[in-house]
């Protein structure tokens, strides 16, 4: 269903048809758990301390926008859970308080959290965990996902590789959790589109890249079989960022570094997604992330459902966005939406290096009975999630 655009006049048509002049209070908590960064081999890319909660309040100053003409007024209160404190009991805290939460948060935390008794009833985002059992057998009816799993991000770049009959592909793998998990999602996707991992070898992580990076890696790739591209499955950074150029085929690198499929790239320009970038650096003082566009995509969920519904309680918020009304525009070319059947957020994914766009799939001719956006992850009838019928 196409929407009419928020224009000026639709949103004084909207005040007029609804009586929303009677002030409507949406006040929403920004959850997240503080988590021990693995050592980096550089220091000249650090992880923002104020990743995902800039992005939140970025969406938090554009629902205003609207929220204003409306008598909708949006709040965002921040919970930075530091290690070693008690996760579940500050959750609580928020939870007395709020029913609308943007979380970045590990998964097993993310899981503790919407299984409280006090969760219930309440809407919860999910900005940064990727596991995709949290869309499958541990899905959770409360919890809605803005930030893509692994299969999306592996099947966006699956399809351009095909897209380009680039389908010889070997892979090097990292040990961490978040490795393997990604791993296993390129494993499949590459099955799901008929391309082939001819090899594949897992990296020994004690290596000190920055002094050994032009001699182990050669030998490393050597052996190889014939390929077109070279997959890297390593989400901490560890030694996938010093392969290009130094494996002994050049061969493109893509995955974890090189061409990397992600919910959000600084590299993005079209579809008004500039102004997006201009507006978060001016806020932040930095290039927006993937994580921080979840949180903003998030946010901005809210705000499109309260504008049309005229109310901040949670469970008629979650209804409408699960629902056939419900779209949002959100600078990637076509209209956002959740999947009704475990909660994911529909998104196109830019496919970037660190200087340019590559693409932005799903890529033409990847074709979908009801939508194309659900050639990314998994469709309807793979999935293993029950918590939503």
């Amino acid at each position: 269903m196409t929407q009419t655009p928020l224009t000026i006049p639709t949103i004084l048509a909207t005040v007029l048809a609804t009586g929303a002049l009677a002030n409507t209070d949406v006040p929403m908590a920004y959850l997240e758990m503080e988590v021990e960064r693995p050592p980096v081999l550089t220091n000249l890319d650090p992880i923002p301390e104020d990743l995902g909660r800039m992005g939140a309040h970025l969406g938090l100053a554009d629902n205003a926008t609207t929220g204003g003409f409306m008598g909708h007024n949006y709040t965002l209160s921040d919970t930075i859970v530091p290690v070693g404190a008690d996760w579940l009991d500050a959750a609580r805290d928020v939870l007395a308080q709020h029913r609308i939460l943007i979380v970045n948060a590990p998964a097993e935390a993310l899981l503790a959290l919407a299984d409280l008794p006090e969760a219930e009833g309440a809407l919860i985002f999910n900005a940064s965990a990727e596991a995709e059992t949290l869309r499958e057998a541990d899905c959770r009816a409360n919890v809605l996902h803005t930030m893509p799993s692994y299969a999306m991000r592996a099947d966006a770049l699956m399809q351009f590789l095909v897209s380009r009959r680039w389908s010889d592909l070997v892979m090097i793998t990292g040990q961490r959790e978040a490795d393997m998990a990604f791993a296993q999602a390129l494993r499949d996707s590459a099955t799901k589109f008929g391309a082939r991992i001819r090899a594949e070898r897992e990296w020994d992580m004690s290596s000190d890249m920055r002094r050994n990076i032009g001699q182990e890696f050669p030998v490393f790739t050597q052996d190889f079989p014939s390929h077109h591209v070279m997959l890297v499955a390593d989400e901490a950074g560890d030694f996938g960022p010093f392969l290009e150029f130094n494996a002994w085929e050049p061969r493109p690198v893509a995955g974890s570094s090189g061409a990397r499929p992600d919910a959000w790239s600084d590299r993005v320009e079209a579809y008004g997604a500039a102004q997006l970038q201009l507006r978060f650096k001016r806020m932040a003082d930095r290039t927006m992330g993937a994580v921080d566009y979840a949180a903003w995509a998030a946010v901005r969920s809210v705000g499109e459902a309260v504008t049309r519904l005229n109310t901040g309680e949670a469970e008629a918020i979650r209804a409408y966005l699960l629902g056939p009304d419900f779209e949002l525009a959100a600078f990637k070319g076509a209209a956002i939406t959740y999947r009704d059947w475990n909660g994911q957020m529909r998104q196109p994914m830019p496919v970037a290096t660190a200087t340019a766009l590559v693409a932005m799939t799903p890529m033409p001719g990847f074709l979908h009975e009801t939508n194309t956006l659900d050639t990314l992850g998994r469709d309807r009838p793979e999935t293993a999630c029950t918590a939503f019928n």
